[in-house]
């Protein structure tokens, strides 16, 4: 059974979702016959490579925040995220823009290295405070993923894969999704965000039970 997951690096429910979406797949008694296959997807396709507000500040501005509240909302989310065994922080993140994050999934996919290369990603920019935009730390993130760091390189330099991360995006635009995460079961069933484990499992089994 194929699961699809459109997420992006930058996303905090993203995360929280991946964490849950794994702890439902932990359960399940057919997890071995599942694959789940990485989709990119980008908040901000516009947003700079080197920003210059922080996190909470953008926030703000999106929403219409006070810098107060807008630190309250993400304190909330870092809460949520303690709470499925991750550690956010906010204060020292660094916004950056994803596409070549994203690119570099896509030749770790290529390699067999999803996993292990989105679960790096998203921990450099939540817990380890890293540049996730910046060439050579992600060719260093690529190397503590098990990829080559040189050929690694090479894709970022020549800018590989760049359709790949487009066509995924083109995609999610013919299904109609404006947010993520987006988990997608089977291409039949759909789950919308960071929804709690009960409903992961209750999508699990019930794509499964519909393929019987």
């Amino acid at each position: 059974m194929k699961i699809e997951v459109w997420s992006d690096f930058s996303c905090p429910f993203c995360y929280i979702g991946k964490r849950r979406l794994e702890k439902a797949l932990e359960a399940f008694e057919h997890r071995e016959e599942v694959q789940v296959v990485y989709r990119s997807f980008e908040l901000d396709p516009e947003a700079p490579k080197d920003a210059e507000l922080s996190i909470h500040e953008l926030l703000a501005v999106k929403y219409g925040l006070s810098l107060l509240q807008a630190k309250e909302s993400n304190q909330n989310v870092a809460a949520q995220a303690k709470a499925e065994g991750l550690d956010y922080h906010f204060d020292t993140a660094i916004p950056t823009n994803t596409f070549d994050a994203h690119r570099l999934s896509h030749y770790a996919g290529e390699k067999g290295k999803a996993k292990e290369m989105t679960e790096r990603l998203y921990r450099a920019y939540f817990t380890d405070s890293l540049h996730i935009g910046d060439r050579d730390t992600l060719v260093r993130l690529a190397e503590e993923a098990g990829l080559d760091g040189r050929e690694a390189g090479e894709v970022l330099d020549q800018n590989r894969y760049a359709d790949q991360v487009l066509g995924d995006e083109r995609e999610a635009r013919q299904l109609g999704i404006r947010g993520v995460p987006f988990v997608v079961l089977r291409g039949k069933y759909a789950v919308s965000g960071a929804q709690p484990l009960e409903i992961f499992q209750g999508a699990l089994l019930r794509a499964w039970e519909d393929q019987a």
